[in-house]
C-alpha cells in the first residue's frame, strides 16, 4: 500500500507536533509491563508467553535433555 503525497505531509505535520510528542510520552510512561511483578521479572509469565508465542507460530516442541557443561567461561 502506498500512500500519496498529501497523506506524507500529513503525517509529517502529525510527527512534529509537540502535542501529540508529549500524549504519546504520557502513553509509554503508563503502560504496565505485563512480565513485571512488584518491580521484579516474573520468570513465569514470560514462560507462559514465550509458550504460548511458540504454539500461535505453529512451531514443534523440541525435546528437553540435560546437558552437563564441564569447561563454562563468561
Amino acid at each position: 500500500m502506498q500512500i500519496n503525497d498529501q497523506e506524507k505531509s500529513e503525517l509529517k505535520a502529525l510527527a512534529a507536533s509537540e502535542s501529540m510528542r508529549a500524549d504519546s510520552m504520557r502513553l509509554r510512561a503508563a503502560r504496565p509491563n505485563p512480565f513485571m511483578v512488584d518491580g521484579k521479572v516474573d520468570c513465569d509469565r514470560v514462560m507462559e508467553f514465550l509458550t504460548d508465542y511458540n504454539e500461535f507460530l505453529n512451531h514443534p516442541m523440541k525435546p528437553h535433555w540435560m546437558f552437563i557443561e564441564k569447561k563454562m567461561r563468561l
